[in-house]
């Protein structure tokens, strides 16, 4: 346990270390976890399914996801919940994220006809939502038309956030069926209450964290690592609360997310507008909102990295034997089970088509897919659907990384560049043209 531990504190010790060299190789932290983990998979011995298929893996994977599901709700820039593009993402959310989601679910049916409806749609669940973790620069990148990087940073804050409920659904569905019991109805009629539960929850939290943070500093009773703390642990709270209430514990600490950015960010510009000045309010609202995320964000990226860690492990000793029907696939899941629904989805926009072409291309997976991964195989019973979910999921996650890691932005360069050449080649002729 102790030389593991000590590869991964090495592995991210050196990646940070190094971080604005590799990322001019496109290399990332992600790819860095990974290929250590890759290392000190192959001198492993024991049996890496059964570590993972523990109650204590079960529960930090689903505390990470909560955390991250806080995170991705809060972290959307543009000022607003759906970013300075919000008829891009919704289109993105509510047309592109179903279709791809039932492209997945029709070709796992056609390339596992073995495994029950339940089962596949828990993978399509698994291996479709988006997460820039291991390609952030993208959402970064001012080559990018800006109502671009705010649709694809919505998508990937919101998208793990929304399918949450569908997979938990499905994943109670499945276990149902596998025991032999439960159905759709009696899966659905636990699983609604519990987002209710869980909306409720974490919107009361939210709200009422977001306003004593306020409140208290105002007063002047925190300081600026006290701030950090309380928002590092608003999302473990908002998920034991709704746990112990028979909540979904994921939708809550999302839902808290959103709440409490939305009232943290409006009593701090309320404070600049009306001239309060403070250590805390120095600044715009946002600033002060990424101080006050610092240590969550920090946080974050070490249960990411660790994460990614644990992927490169687990894949010395589920991809030995890779069969064809799943890397078939996870590699359509990657390409045109994204692309597809993408291009479709932003048919009419504003975007020229080499735009909506790169929107498709760029979907990362991430931490997302391996918590949801985790959980599916923990949630099912040992056998073939379990295997088939932590094969594609490890499979997927790895991947991209040498996909999205490397390739985002080379299709970036081409992608963009020859558009503005072509504008460019068309404007001269005009500008050539003497004048009657």
């Amino acid at each position: 346990m102790i030389p593991t531990l000590l590869a991964a504190a090495t592995a991210a010790v050196l990646a940070a270390l190094a971080a604005r060299r590799l990322e001019r190789w496109n290399i990332g932290m992600p790819f860095v976890m990974v290929v250590a983990g890759g290392l000190v998979g192959l001198t492993v011995t024991s049996s890496v399914g059964a570590i993972l298929n523990t109650t204590g893996a079960q529960r930090a994977a689903e505390l990470i996801l909560a955390v991250l599901l806080f995170v991705d709700a809060t972290e959307v820039r543009g000022g607003r919940l759906w970013g300075s593009a919000p008829g891009l993402a919704a289109r993105m959310l509510l047309v592109a994220m179903p279709l791809s989601i039932a492209a997945a679910l029709a070709a796992g049916g056609f390339l596992f006809p073995a495994l029950a409806f339940p089962v596949l749609l828990v993978l399509a669940c698994v291996v479709m939502p988006i997460d820039f973790a291991s390609s952030e620069r993208v959402v970064r990148d001012r080559r990018l038309p800006s109502r671009m990087r705010s649709m694809l940073n919505v998508e990937g804050g919101y998208n793990d956030g929304i399918v949450s409920p569908l997979f938990l659904f499905a994943l109670a569905l499945a276990g149902g069926a596998a025991a032999g019991g439960h159905g759709p109805t009696h899966a659905l009629s636990t699983a609604v209450p519990h987002a209710l539960i869980a909306i409720a929850v974490g919107f009361v939290l939210g709200t009422l964290l977001g306003a004593a943070l306020d409140r208290a500093s105002h007063l002047g009773w925190t300081d600026s690592r006290s701030r950090r703390i309380v928002v590092l642990l608003a999302p473990v709270a908002t998920y034991s609360a709704a746990v112990a209430l028979s909540g979904n514990g994921f939708v809550a600490a999302f839902v808290c997310g959103i709440s409490f950015r939305y009232v943290h960010r409006a009593l701090v510009a309320r404070r600049l507008r009306s001239g309060v000045e403070a250590e805390h309010t120095a600044g715009s609202a946002s600033a002060a909102l990424s101080r006050d995320f610092t240590l969550l964000e920090d946080m974050t990226s070490m249960l990411t990295a660790a994460m990614w860690f644990v992927v490169g492990i687990a894949g010395v000793y589920f991809l030995s034997g890779v069969d064809v029907p799943i890397l078939v696939f996870c590699v359509l899941a990657l390409t045109v089970l994204r692309v597809g629904p993408v291009l479709l989805a932003l048919v009419g926009t504003e975007l020229s088509g080499r735009e909506r072409l790169l929107a498709g291309l760029l979907g990362p997976r991430g931490t997302t897919t391996i918590v949801f991964g985790l959980l599916a195989f923990n949630g099912l019973p040992d056998g073939d659907p379990a295997d088939t979910i932590i094969v594609s999921t490890v499979l997927c996650v790895v991947g991209s990384v040498l996909l999205h890691g490397f390739g985002s932005g080379p299709a970036i360069d081409r992608l963009t560049a020859s558009g503005s050449a072509r504008r460019r080649a068309r404007a001269r002729p005009a500008a050539a043209a003497p004048s009657p």
